[in-house]
């Protein structure tokens, strides 16, 4: 398959053949002429359609859907059988959409991943197969892949360990990639590394798809993912590979092994932080209070609280404090209450968070002698800044939501967790409690709030904003490797979009619906950044600015030749 300069594609394809590929069909938008040219004359109702015509079709189906895992799978189907009009309703409708395709629908999507499955995408790779990878990516469907989400299914979301099910969270992503950030659909690959799962319900499912064993550990499992990345250096030498979903013991221990050599990041740790701290920049400069004196409080130690706190942190140095004044500005609480000197069993990414138990002396605490809560924590730290990556649900109780804005006039509360019933507060609580005050955020969408004749637009801190981005940035110069200041230029770059510091709106980020744009404009931030640190060739400004440009894919029908 080649593809001119005018756009037109030579296809050795016929009939059938040509229908079934959802890269290349058409469906009633065949013209007559490729209809006589390909054999497709009776294969398709009589009338000629275009693509908006189909697109109308497709969001009044989309709509009709009895709930939203119905309209998930109705988009996932559509997704496999025409990948032009799944990306064209996408783009036309971003904002309705996106809820479907990735989270919070998503979610449910994983956990009854087995019983809906019903057409193989991207690659499910297990233990079994290791001595096989170079065979199995060797195929030449996958010739021009540029990107590759990978999961283990182990933390998925706030649901935990779904094994082969996390499949879902890649090819949601590279929807994402693709709707958001104009990557062509052909060119990614999403994949499942099967090392087994711990998930009991999933172990005595009849229908459950993935390997039938306990999650693997310790070596053999490095040696397989050792495996992988090899293997996929060797098949494609500039590929921009991003780790989803890993549980917390492999997440931040991978991306250490692996970031230095090749192009990667792991979207939860890294991305998630990207997008909190953009917009945590947009509402600090609301409160005006500057950025190396705000005290901030998370609550969840995982891969994604400390992620932001860590790259928070590396905004605050280059702001002017030193490394252990910017990181005496965070507070992080884990299963064992706040991190500190004495907490067992801490990671290293989780040990550079804890405080000292001379720093505590005079806390008033609920429980002396035992775990420092939240509750505790908000009531001695006053934190302009408090921020939810836990799962669990309600954690930001009405008395810790009033201590925190009885102490400070704009408090910024970004309860981030998914699902939707994850979330530690719901918006309307907090704005409630706080009589409006409160500047928020959340990781699922959430309709606009009315308070006492004022209308508060929650901003939706979505990974979707950065990621799409930072690919395409990546994928169009070639980066080598993938940087903290990359992500922070790209925050930065996101930050100041914000309608509320632009004057255009009250949205601490700009509309879902123009991510198209904002991919564009991040991916030439993260670009320029790459460049400045020496991990692409010496480009100019313009040069960065038409990569991205010509890399920019968009969902039309091209005109086939028959060969």
């Amino acid at each position: 398959m080649t593809n001119t300069k005018t756009e037109k594609i030579m296809l050795p394809l016929r009939g059938q053949q040509l229908l079934e590929n959802p890269l290349l069909n058409k469906g009633t938008a065949f013209t007559d002429a490729e209809r006589d040219a390909f054999g497709l004359h009776g294969l398709l109702p009589d009338h000629v359609e275009i693509l908006d015509e189909q697109v109308t079709r497709a969001i009044e189906r989309v709509r009709a859907g009895a709930n939203n895992l119905d309209r998930h799978i109705y988009l996932r189907n559509l997704q496999d059988t025409n990948e032009t009009l799944y990306y064209a309703l996408i783009g036309k409708h971003l904002e309705e959409i996106l809820p479907l395709i990735y989270t919070p629908t998503v979610g449910a999507a994983c956990q009854q991943f087995s019983h809906l499955f019903n057409r193989a995408r991207g690659l499910f790779l297990s233990l079994s197969q290791k001595d096989k990878l170079d065979q199995i990516l060797a195929n030449p469907r996958f010739d021009n892949v540029e990107c590759i989400v990978v999961t283990d299914g182990e933390r998925i979301l706030g649901l935990g360990d779904q094994g082969a099910g996390g499949m879902g969270i890649p090819i949601g992503k590279l929807s994402i990639y693709a709707g958001c950030g104009g990557i062509n659909p052909a060119n990614s690959l999403p994949i499942t590394l099967d090392v087994g799962t711990n998930n009991q319900e999933r172990l005595a499912d009849p229908m459950y798809i993935g390997a039938r064993h306990e999650r693997v550990r310790g070596q053999k499992y490095d040696d397989f993912i050792e495996a992988f990345v090899q293997a996929v250096m060797k098949r494609w030498p500039d590929i921009m590979l991003q780790w989803e979903d890993f549980g917390k013991t492999n997440a931040n221990r991978l991306l250490d092994k692996y970031r230095d050599r090749l192009c990667t990041f792991n979207d939860d740790i890294q991305g998630t932080a990207v997008v909190a701290i953009a917009t945590l920049i947009a509402a600090i400069k609301l409160t005006g209070v500057p950025l190396t004196e705000q005290r901030v409080v998370l609550q969840g130690g995982g891969q994604a609280g400390c992620g932001i706190a860590a790259l928070m942190a590396e905004a605050m140095i280059m702001e002017g404090l030193t490394r252990e004044e910017a990181y005496k500005r965070f507070y992080v609480i884990d299963i064992n209450g706040l991190l500190k000197q004495d907490t067992p069993d801490l990671e290293d990414f989780q040990s550079v968070f804890r405080r000292q138990n001379t720093e505590l002396t005079g806390w008033k605490l609920d429980n002396p002698g035992g775990n420092i809560t939240l509750a505790d924590t908000v009531r001695n730290v006053a934190p302009t800044v408090l921020v939810g990556v836990s799962a669990q649900g309600g954690a930001f109780t009405e008395q810790i939501i009033r201590d925190m804005a009885s102490k400070v006039d704009r408090p910024i509360v970004f309860p981030l967790s998914n699902p939707t019933d994850k979330v530690e507060a719901r918006p309307e609580d907090i704005i409630r409690w706080t009589d409006g005050r409160a500047l928020v955020g959340t990781g699922s969408p959430f309709a606009p709030i009315e308070h006492e004749g004022k209308t508060h637009f929650v901003t939706q801190v979505n990974n979707s904003y950065v990621f799409p981005g930072m690919g395409l940035g990546a994928i169009a110069v070639k980066a080598k490797r993938v940087t903290d200041g990359m992500f922070i230029a790209t925050a930065q770059a996101l930050a100041d979009m914000s309608p509320a510091l632009t004057g255009k709106g009250t949205g601490l980020l700009p509309a879902i619906s123009d991510m198209r744009d904002v991919s564009t404009k991040l991916a030439i931030a993260f670009a320029k950044q790459a460049r400045d640190e020496g991990h692409t060739e010496k480009l100019t400004d313009a040069q960065i600015e038409q990569l991205v440009n010509d890399k920019m894919w968009e969902p039309t029908y091209k005109e086939y030749v028959a060969v």
